[in-house]
């Protein structure tokens, strides 16, 4: 049984179509296609089947396909104790994280691994919460959010990492009638115009849960995903927002104020596929962020 013929499997299941397979893995449609004819002929069943103008995995497929994680988490977890026998874990590790988490989480995790064998890649994403665990299928870890818990939507399958928890307090320019208070609840704020997150946005769930709380609808006027717009509007004075403290910025035109009354914190999770997470590059970079996370928590 050949283990690229798993993970191909694999591929196929998580992604839905050859040609999304190709695009992910930089080979054709053709190429793929024969390489499913191959792992069918070696298995000596139906591993696909028509559907539609595409294919999909037939319950032997899918059988294989879920074999696969297991195999090539096992396969992982050699080579990490390999690389433990030999010296310093290496090789590159390719991350991908929510922007408000990646500022204050990896420029301390790249300084700690400049001496070491290790190459961190970065890259910013900003999705909605479900989208992060999807992320998962093209990166070594993902750091994403959650309001909910400490498991992201979606996020079930995968290995998870609590990297921290943050809280969210309501931003407001200092003229505000509530920059005056030491926190606010869900009555002071319910009647004011919102800077909010497109719908989906895990920062909703604060607006909804304020909404249920009051019995009121939020005036929502703009739907802003970018922090760094939402601090220059509220500091306009167009509005108030939700803002999470560790990176929004100290400026003379913008408060924070503590939320009472509602789950107002994030938790800011490390996701990677169960392989990935054995490997021993990858258990350093979240032992990095973890020791930069314990230092941050609210």
């Amino acid at each position: 049984m050949d283990v690229r013929h798993l993970t191909l499997l694999r591929e196929l299941r998580e992604r839905g179509s050859v040609a999304a397979v190709a695009a992910a893995t930089f080979r054709t449609p053709s190429a793929v296609s024969q390489q499913l004819r191959t792992a069918q002929r070696d298995a000596g069943i139906a591993l696909v089947e028509p559907d539609g103008r595409g294919v999909r995995l037939t319950e032997a497929g899918q059988l294989l396909a879920h074999g696969a994680m297991e195999v090539e988490t096992a396969l992982a977890r050699v080579q990490a104790r390999l690389e433990e026998f030999s010296g310093e874990p290496s090789g590159i590790v390719r991350v991908a994280s929510l922007p408000s988490a990646a500022e204050y989480l990896v420029p301390p995790v790249l300084v700690a691994l400049l001496h070491t064998r290790i190459e961190l890649k970065c890259t910013d994403v900003d999705v909605a919460e479900p989208d992060f665990s999807r992320l998962a299928n093209d990166y070594d870890l993902v750091i994403g959010h959650s309001l909910i818990g400490e498991i992201p939507s979606g996020a079930e399958g995968l290995n998870r990492t609590v990297l921290g928890r943050e809280p969210l307090d309501i931003a407001l320019s200092p003229d505000h009638v509530l920059a005056g208070k030491e926190s606010v609840a869900p009555e002071d704020v319910i009647g004011e115009p919102w800077i909010s997150v497109p719908p989906g946005y895990p920062f909703e769930a604060v607006v909804a849960d304020i909404e249920a709380r009051t019995g009121q609808r939020a005036r929502v006027v703009q739907h802003i995903r970018d922090n760094r717009v939402v601090e220059a509007l509220v500091a306009a004075g167009l509005g108030i927002a939700l803002l999470p403290r560790f990176t929004t910025r100290e400026r003379p035109d913008l408060v924070l104020r503590p939320l009472t009354g509602v789950q107002a914190a994030r938790w800011v999770v490390g996701l990677s596929r169960p392989d990935r997470a054995e490997r021993a590059a990858v258990c350093r970079v979240v032992v990095e962020l973890l020791t930069v996370g314990e230092g941050r928590t609210g």
